[in-house]
C-alpha cells in the first residue's frame, strides 16, 4: 500500500510539474502581450535606426508573430552574453535574435521550426592577404561575443578572442586595426556591405555547413511552440515573410 501511495504521489507530482511547465501560452494570451528578448545591436536582425526606433528582420518577424497570436509584442533588450539566460528567470517569454538551433541549446530550451538559415563567414580587412581560411586565425585576435557560436568557432580555431558587444563594434575594431578579423553571420555581412559599400572589409572564408535559427523558449512549453510554429507558417503562406525577407536581404532567407 505504501508503495502504491508513493507511486500515485509521484505521478501527481510529475503531472503538476508538467502542467506548470506548459502554461506560457495561457499566460501570454491572458496578458495580451508576449515579451521578447533581443539585442537591439545586431543589424539587420535587431537594431536601432537613425530615429532610435527598434527595427530589423527579427523585430518585424516577432511583431508579425504577435499579431497572429492575437497579442502585442513587447521587446526587452539585453546584451547577447546574458540574453538567453533571461528566459530562465522569466524576464521574457522568448528570444528572437537569430539564435542558432544547436544540440546543446535544445537540451535546455525548446525551439520553433527554423525561420532563417545562414552560415558563418570570416571577415577581415580588404588589404589582408595572410588570412585566407579558418585555420589561418590561429594566434590572431578576433572580435567576438564571448558566448556566441562565433566566439566558440574562434576559440576552436585557436584565435585569441577579444570580447565585443556586437557586430558593429567588431567591425569598428577591425577597421581600426585593433583586431585581425571576426567570425560572424553571412547575412549580417551582406547587409553591412549594402549599407557601407566603401568599407574596407571582405569575406576571407566561408563555412560549408548551413546553420538554422529559430525562436527560443523555455523547455516543456509544447503549446507555445505549436502556436509559434503556426504563426510562422501563416506569415510565410500569406506572403508577409517574403516581403520582410526581401526588405532586409533581397532574397528568401528561410531556406
Amino acid at each position: 500500500m505504501k508503495k502504491y501511495m508513493l507511486l500515485v504521489s509521484s505521478l501527481v507530482l510529475l503531472a503538476g510539474v508538467s502542467f506548470g511547465q506548459n502554461k506560457d501560452l495561457d499566460t501570454i494570451t491572458k496578458a495580451g502581450v508576449w515579451k521578447v528578448g533581443t539585442e537591439g545591436t545586431y543589424p539587420p536582425f535587431t537594431f536601432h535606426d537613425a530615429s532610435g526606433k527598434l527595427v530589423g528582420f527579427d523585430v518585424e518577424i516577432a511583431q508579425e508573430v504577435g499579431k497572429r497570436l492575437g497579442v502585442k509584442t513587447e521587446f526587452i533588450e539585453g546584451k547577447w552574453d546574458g540574453l538567453i539566460a533571461g528566459v530562465d528567470v522569466r524576464r521574457y517569454d522568448a528570444v528572437v535574435n537569430e539564435v542558432t538551433i544547436t544540440d546543446a541549446r535544445k537540451a535546455k530550451y525548446d525551439f520553433t521550426d527554423s525561420y532563417i538559415v545562414s552560415k558563418a563567414v570570416l571577415i577581415v580587412r580588404s588589404d589582408n592577404t595572410t588570412i585566407k581560411s579558418f585555420a589561418d586565425v590561429k594566434g590572431k585576435k578576433l572580435g567576438q561575443s564571448l558566448t556566441s557560436n562565433f566566439g566558440k568557432l574562434a576559440k576552436d580555431n585557436g584565435a585569441e578572442v577579444v570580447a565585443v558587444d556586437g557586430f558593429n563594434q567588431s567591425v569598428d575594431l577591425l577597421l581600426a586595426g585593433r583586431i585581425d578579423g571576426t567570425f560572424n553571420d553571412s547575412l549580417s555581412f551582406y547587409d553591412f556591405a549594402k549599407q557601407k559599400p566603401d568599407a574596407k572589409v571582405k569575406i576571407a572564408a566561408s563555412q560549408a555547413d548551413i546553420d538554422a535559427q529559430g525562436i527560443l523558449v523555455r523547455k516543456g512549453e509544447a503549446a507555445l511552440v505549436a502556436a509559434l510554429n503556426k504563426a510562422l507558417a501563416d506569415l510565410k503562406a500569406d506572403g508577409t515573410y517574403g516581403k520582410i525577407s526581401q526588405k532586409y536581404f533581397g532574397a528568401d532567407v528561410s531556406k
